[in-house]
């Protein structure tokens, strides 16, 4: 069931499958470890059972109510389904940095919601002499790290893996209508409270606001991550939100529709999150529904953070 990683022979075979931390040993392999940002404390719990990195995506899609598309994106993008699984790792994107904290933890398999080489389909010859992305993947075999991808996967969901983090992580799960994707607080709040909340709830440094910060809103859309203009219009026209949260979007489509919007007196205010931080609470919550599915193994979320900077 299991390929056997080759491994130095000065390195003992127990610090290659060792990711729980020690202060969590009297509370069992069970136990989820979830940990904030890419700083992971290095602890020592050997894995009790085996999962090869095709077992644990079973283990997932088995929970899926629905086939997968043929064209899915959800495939293996490093490693091998064969190999033995020493620890998992749930993130937004792969990056650099979230690949070394793996390492670090000894965690081998990473399951990332977005591309791992910068295109939905993490196709690898669409630009010659890619630098980047042959020293990532070099990163990746050298270390013996498995990716895959959970994207359409996660997002079929009962409920969307995805959408039920990010509310819940928000505070709002009680007021969250899933087919609808709309969120209708018990009272109203102003936009600036709701920034304020969301920020706090959600750890993101910065948002980005169409609207007076004194509107008040009631009615919230909630569409994470890159769902698109046709979307994100068509959801106001139909649902008539006082607020609309998106993870991104571009420029010239949705928040020039806000805006015009706003200058003929609707009352429709547009906060945007940023794509990694927008959708990271899902992937968070992933970590936490996957480790007693996988008994023996520790799950951790390491968060691929916001790739901007103000100034």
């Amino acid at each position: 069931m299991s390929l056997n990683i080759p491994r130095k022979q000065t390195e003992p075979l127990s610090s290659r499958r060792t990711f729980i931390n020690t202060s969590l040993k009297a509370a069992g392999a069970a136990t989820l470890m979830t940990i904030p940002g890419s700083t992971i404390a290095a602890g020592i719990l050997g894995a009790v059972n085996e999962y090869s990195v095709q077992d644990v995506i079973d283990i997932v899609l088995k929970a899926i109510p629905e086939a997968l598309p043929s064209n899915t994106v959800d495939t293996i993008k490093a490693g091998s389904a064969t190999q033995k699984v020493a620890g998992i790792v749930t993130t937004m994107f792969p990056t650099i940095e979230v690949i070394k904290e793996a390492v670090r933890v000894k965690a081998n398999f990473i399951i990332a919601h977005e591309p791992t080489f910068y295109n939905h389909a993490d196709k690898q010859d669409l630009f010659e002499n890619n630098e980047v992305q042959q020293k990532k993947m070099k990163l990746l075999t050298e270390n013996e790290i498995a990716v895959w991808r959970s994207h359409n996967s996660w997002h079929r969901l009962k409920p969307d893996g995805i959408m039920y983090g990010v509310v819940k992580k928000a505070g709002w799960e009680d007021f969250y209508k899933a087919e609808e994707k709309i969120i209708n607080l018990p009272t109203s709040s102003s936009l600036s409270e709701i920034v304020h909340q969301l920020k706090t709830k959600l750890q993101i440094a910065h948002v980005r606001v169409i609207g007076n910060l004194s509107n008040s809103c009631k009615k919230i859309a909630l569409l994470p991550g890159a769902s698109g203009a046709q979307k994100h219009i068509q959801t106001i026209i139909d649902k008539k939100p006082d607020l609309l949260i998106v993870g991104e979007a571009s420029e010239w489509e949705t928040p020039e529709y806000i805006r015009d919007a706003q200058l003929l007196g609707i009352n429709i205010s547009l906060i945007v999150l940023g794509h990694a931080v927008s959708e990271e609470p899902g992937m968070e919550w992933m970590a936490t529904w996957l480790q007693p599915k996988v008994p023996g193994i520790g799950v951790a979320h390491i968060a691929s953070k916001d790739p901007f900077t103000w100034t």
